[in-house]
Formats: structure tokens, sequence, C-alpha cells
């Protein structure tokens, strides 16, 4: 099998395809950058992903980055691990999951973020935070809603949707927004607290350092 590394930053969008790299029981490596420290703009890292940004996956010289991409990349190399659909329809439905999530909830969370990307003007920077924030709120209750009925996203398929659904939970809890997830969105916070008894996912949270959902 092609060895694998994953370069990550514990707690950022990376983590969902720390956890499929998981889910796949396939050896691999992870190198962790510190995002704070600004290891991403260090030449070796840009060399790899000039982008500077995670997560990028090395396979031999070969470099994936974009975490929809990572994700169906990882599915569809490990056939064997179930985490891509085989139904035309359930792949749709997984393609539409990435998207709403990948487009909508992470622009969302950096207008909290990084607020600094979208204005240069110092006093703006306060309005753009609370209306990201209010953006935030509203799209997670749209996916409360898709989620109501329990289960996984594609409902009783465990895919790699859901380590992505993980991602947008754990920043929903986060200092940044602090919402409270179980209070808000308890459909949503079943499926967190599902994929915390995961092994794969105890084994990625348990790497970068961070609270499984309780």
């Amino acid at each position: 099998m092609t060895a694998r590394t994953l370069y990550y930053a514990p707690g950022a969008c990376s983590l969902a395809s720390h956890i499929a790299l998981e889910e796949t029981g396939r050896p691999f490596e992870t190198v962790r950058l510190d995002l704070q420290a600004g290891d991403q703009r260090a030449p070796e890292y840009l060399a790899i992903n000039e982008r500077g940004r995670v997560p990028a996956l090395s396979e031999e010289g070969w470099v994936l980055t974009e975490n929809t991409a990572l994700l169906r990349h990882i599915a569809r190399s490990h056939p064997e691990a179930g985490l891509w659909p085989e139904a035309l329809r359930q792949q749709a439905a997984a393609d539409e999951w990435l998207g709403w999530l990948s487009t909508n909830h992470h622009p969302a969370f950096a207008h909290v973020r990084r607020a600094e990307r979208y204005s240069a003007d110092e006093a703006a920077l306060a309005a753009i935070r609370a209306r990201g924030a209010d953006t935030y709120g509203d799209l997670c209750t749209m996916t409360e809603v898709r989620l109501s009925n329990g289960g996984w996203a594609l409902g009783e398929r465990y895919s790699v949707v859901d380590p992505y659904l993980l991602l947008f939970w754990i920043w929903g809890r986060s200092p940044a927004l602090g919402f409270d997830m179980a209070g808000r969105f308890p459909a949503w916070t079943a499926h967190a607290r599902a994929m915390a008894a995961r092994p794969a996912v105890q084994r990625a949270f348990h790497r970068e350092g961070l609270p499984l959902p309780a």
C-alpha cells in the first residue's frame, strides 16, 4: 500500500480527513503543524502545499489538498472500508453534504476566526465576526433539521460525510462561537456522541489532543 502522510493542525478542518484515514485501518504517518506559530507559512511546508493551509495528503511525492477532495480520495482508495456509497443517489447525497458544509459552514466560521481576511478596516472586524456567528447558527439549524431523523448523514450508512459533520459540530462548541450544541442542536449532538464511540475517532482525537463530544 502506498505510504501516506497527512499534514494537519489540531482542531482544524484537517480533523475530518484525519478521522477518515483512521477509519481505513491502513497505516499512515502524520505531521503536526502549529498554525499559531506560522508553520503553514514555513518554506518546508509551502514546498508541499503552496497555499499554506491544511490538510495536505502526500503519497510518494504526489500531493492532494482541499478537504472534500481528500475525503473522496480516501474513501475511494479503500472501498473495503465502506466509506463511500455505491448507489448513485447516495453518492449524490454524499456530494451534496460535502458541498453544503464546505461552501456554507466553513466560510461562515472563517468570518468569525479570520475576520481580517474580509476587511482591512479594524473597525469593521467586530461586525464581521458577529454576522459570521449569526450565519453559522442559522446554518447549524438547517443541518439540525437534516439530521432530525437520527442515524448517520446518509441514514443507516456511515460515510466520510460523518467526520466532516463532526468537525463543524466541534467548531460550534469552540471558544470562537461557544454555542450550546446539546441545547440548540440535540440531533446533531446525538450524531457527535455516536461519532465519539468510534475507535477511529478516538484515535484521531487522542493524537490531536482534543476532548471527545460528551
